[in-house]
């Protein structure tokens, strides 16, 4: 899971040389990520019927990836959400999607940093045994690589090829040859969270939209996408497809391989069932590989926790000190205070044990990200309002209907969240009202001392 980053305007000057099989694997490359790899544990406790929450989500996800899709055509301005709920809503509505987005961007990398220090428990077990060292290896993490973006290290694009095929291999491998080692057993009760059954499928599907936060990764750099209007739509569905086959047939296969009580109490789901699968070889393999896998994703989260404020900033839309750059010419406040607020949640999320943990972290970003989808959803009809080219009859009908069920997707998704969650998450949308108004305030006074300084230093 990655979020798209902000930027000010539309790249008209930049080569298009990004084509559908590009576009399509960065859609997968984005969602792909730290959430595979640990959310078989966190749906263990809610049972075999959270499957049922990953195709409902995954049905949700491709509501939203048309919906994404239909935008870019809209609107071709770099920044996708950002972009499309400014056009929409006005200027107010483009604040809170990049503080939404940027809330997400934080929380989520102190998620991801969480599961990576649980694959490294895997592999080191005194990690694994404490969570105080479990801890500090994710702390250790979002400051290692927050100092290395400050720096303007980045990853070559040889090594994230690298990186996506350490990813995709143990996952394809467990979802296909993993099959054959399911005991029916294990999917029997189908509902173990002591909740109704639509209750645990709600939670099952606000906890697996985790990984599919980063569906609208190709409409983000629509000004480099060659044939936008196209590309940019059949990316994102083929995108959102290819990872809910790897998502469904993966937990399907830690859940019929593994017993309920073993999968929630782990560390590293996946390095267990390919354990089974495959002895111990095959758990250390599975464990490196998500190593790998984690390090790579917080390392992309941690350049756009960087990117986001400073494009912001860069509209007048978060505060100026966001968008000064470092000797090195990168974010360096963006980066150091996001990433300050990411290591304090891990810190105040740690005594309540890895696996709950994680709950707790993803599921506020996950409601942090879902603001902006519930108003993309219909943002193409107020585009096309504002715009005065409104859709008459079928057309019109069926823009309606697709926000609708955007709309009412997002919606039961943050229901699913929970009612602490949902809490504060509105708490820490709500805290970035004030900071718009000292923004404005700031703005309007000194476009108001402007003219007053020229006429004092024209005046004889």
């Amino acid at each position: 899971m990655t979020i798209g980053s902000v930027a000010s305007s539309p790249a008209a000057d930049a080569p298009r040389e990004l084509g559908l099989l590009m576009c399509t694997a960065l859609v997968v490359g984005n969602m792909i990520g730290s959430g595979i790899f640990l959310l078989p544990a966190s749906l263990a406790a809610i049972g075999p019927i959270s499957i049922v929450g990953w195709l409902l989500t995954s049905a949700g996800a491709i509501v939203l990836s048309i919906i994404f899709g239909r935008l870019s055509r809209l609107v071709t301005k770099t920044g996708g959400p950002y972009a499309y709920c400014e056009a929409g809503y006005g200027e107010f509505a483009g604040f809170i999607i990049a503080w939404g987005y940027w809330i997400a961007l934080w929380t989520g990398n102190a998620g991801v940093a969480v599961a990576f220090a649980g694959y490294v428990g895997y592999l080191v077990p005194a990690v694994g045994q404490s969570p105080t060292l479990a801890m500090w290896v994710a702390l250790a993490a979002i400051a290692a690589l927050t100092l290395l973006n400050v720096r303007g290290v980045q990853q070559a694009g040889v090594v994230q090829v690298v990186t996506t095929a350490l990813k995709l291999v143990p996952l394809l491998l467990i979802g296909v040859l993993g099959l054959f080692w399911i005991d029916p057993a294990n999917f029997t009760p189908a509902n173990l969270s002591g909740k109704s059954d639509l209750a645990a499928i709600s939670a099952a599907a606000a906890l697996t939209l985790w990984a599919y936060l980063g569906l609208e990764s190709a409409t983000v750099p629509s000004g480099s996408v060659r044939n936008p209007e196209r590309t940019i739509a059949r990316a994102t569905i083929l995108g959102v497809l290819i990872a809910a086959i790897v998502y469904i047939a993966v937990t399907t296969v830690a859940i019929g391989v593994v017993p309920p009580a073993q999968l929630g109490a782990s560390t590293a789901p996946l390095a267990d069932v390919a354990r089974v699968l495959w002895g111990p070889t095959g758990g250390i393999l599975v464990a490196l590989g998500a190593v790998i896998s984690t390090f790579g994703t917080l390392n992309g989260f941690t350049l756009l926790t960087g990117q986001v404020p400073y494009g912001a900033a860069k509209d007048s839309v978060f505060p100026a000190a966001m968008a000064e750059l470092s000797r090195f010419g990168t974010p360096a406040n963006a980066l150091i205070f996001s990433n300050v607020l990411a290591g304090l949640l891990v810190v105040m999320n740690f005594s309540r044990g890895l696996v709950e943990a994680f709950n707790t972290i993803i599921l506020l970003a996950v409601m942090s990200s879902l603001l902006p989808y519930a108003l993309c959803s219909f943002a193409e009809l107020m585009i096309r309002i504002r715009r005065g080219r409104a859709l008459a009859g079928a057309q019109s009908a069926k823009v309606a209907i697709l926000g609708a069920l955007g709309f009412l997707y997002s919606g039961w998704a943050i229901h699913g969240a929970g009612s602490e969650i949902v809490f504060l998450g509105a708490l820490l949308v709500l805290a970035g009202i004030p900071v718009h108004v000292c923004i404005q305030w700031r703005i309007s006074r000194r476009h108001a001392e402007t003219p007053a300084a020229t006429i004092g230093r024209n005046s004889p």
